[in-house]
């Protein structure tokens, strides 16, 4: 018998984790359509009151409302950005209230970039906590793209050192 319940158990929280990330795979599809349509109320409607967005930039690590005040004229234009989701990977932690994720997105003007990030369960809706953007470099161009980079980073330095 508690074989039996065990199995049931197993099956069961399987069950809610496939749900959970289809879930979590409609929210994210969701907020990457709001931002391609410039939809601010759904796109920052699907974030935590506290969330943090990281861009590709080293001085874009943005707390929501410095987020939604560098985001907003892009979106009162009619269009934000657009970035494709080609891949993701999402996982959770044994309680399945936290789930992290690495998507692939392909967009027009930045190319291949690699999205990251936390969601959190909220009042039964999964919500982004947290989303890092990164440009995707293959290894083979990285020295290129260090050179390119050389200068800016050198000045990114010297400032957050003074």
């Amino acid at each position: 018998m508690k074989i039996k319940f065990l199995i049931f158990i197993f099956c069961f929280q399987i069950s809610l984790f496939a749900q959970d990330k289809t879930e979590i795979n409609k929210t994210l599809d969701q907020w990457h359509n709001a931002a391609a349509n410039a939809d601010e109320d759904i796109f920052f409607g699907l974030m935590t009151n506290e969330a943090i967005f990281i861009g590709t930039d080293a001085t874009e690590n943005w707390q929501l409302k410095k987020f939604k005040k560098y985001a907003l004229p892009h979106f009162k234009r009619g269009k934000a950005w657009t970035f494709i989701p080609q891949q993701r990977n999402i996982y959770f932690n044994k309680n399945g209230n936290t789930a992290w994720f690495d998507e692939v997105l392909d967009s027009e003007h930045m190319g291949l970039c690699r999205g990251s990030g936390t969601l959190v369960k909220e009042n039964n809706q999964w919500k982004i906590a947290h989303y890092v953007l990164s440009i995707l470099v293959p290894n083979e161009n990285v020295k290129d793209v260090l050179k390119l980079k050389q200068s800016h980073d050198k000045d990114f330095t010297e400032k957050e050192n003074k």
